[in-house]
């Protein structure tokens, strides 16, 4: 039996060729759309009124948050690396974040699947859970929320404190997030697009502020005053 040979031609390979690039490019868009700019909006347990709780930048894991709480500075938040930190340009120092903001601990990039993974682990990076805790998510009911479709998932506590947040599965980050007391915050003027890459990175002249070690050596200077024995 002959076999047929398939000859393919010249412009059939730039048509395969083109498609494939079509593909990769498509591939690339999808990667841009984890990159948007938004603004925090926060809501009283009362839900009278609304207040600015700051804007976000996102970027991959990367995340920027600029709040009016502490106006002097930024959180940078950088999920691949299990690190959160407040800067401060004025003075250009930087410091670990710890639970000066606990927008640190939720508004991450997490598992639209598992968001409490995540969710754990910035809150043992701010020093607000153990090692060894275990946190559980309960997936609640799916929801439109400003017209994007979202996943609620109620995180369970070892100390049996919870709050629900609302999961965008294509952003993979929280649309909303109500805490235990009926508090919410939540992210609005969602702009897709490529984020500054300087956004997200703490500048090379900034030196980091150690608070702990500060102690330490006032402890060693004339002002230090032990304090008295209980």
């Amino acid at each position: 039996m002959a076999v047929k040979r398939m000859i393919i031609s010249p412009l059939s390979w730039w048509l395969g060729l083109l498609g494939l690039a079509g593909f990769l490019i498509s591939g690339g868009a999808l990667a841009q759309a984890q990159q948007f700019s938004a603004d925090l909006v926060a809501t009283p347990v009362d839900g009278a009124t609304t207040a600015s709780a700051g804007k976000l930048r996102v970027s991959g894991d990367k995340v920027r948050i600029e709040t009016p709480d502490y106006a002097d500075g930024f959180f940078l938040i950088d999920g691949a690396n299990r690190a959160a930190y407040f800067a401060r340009p004025a003075q250009r120092i930087f410091m670990d974040a710890k639970q000066s903001s606990r927008l640190t601990q939720v508004f991450v990039r997490v598992d639209p699947t598992d968001p409490c993974r995540q969710w754990q682990t910035m809150a043992q990076v701010a020093g607000a859970a153990e090692v060894g805790d275990t946190w559980r998510c309960e997936r609640l009911s799916e929801e439109i929320i400003d017209g994007r479709h979202a996943q609620a998932y109620r995180a369970i506590l070892p100390s049996g404190r919870d709050f629900v947040g609302w999961i965008d599965p294509d952003l993979k980050f929280p649309l909303r997030i109500k805490m235990a007391d009926g508090a919410t915050i939540a992210v609005r003027n969602i702009q897709a697009g490529p984020q500054p890459a300087g956004l997200f990175e703490i500048p090379a002249v900034f030196r980091k502020f150690d608070p702990q070690a500060l102690i330490e050596r006032i402890k060693q200077s004339d002002v230090w005053v032990e304090p008295p024995p209980q």
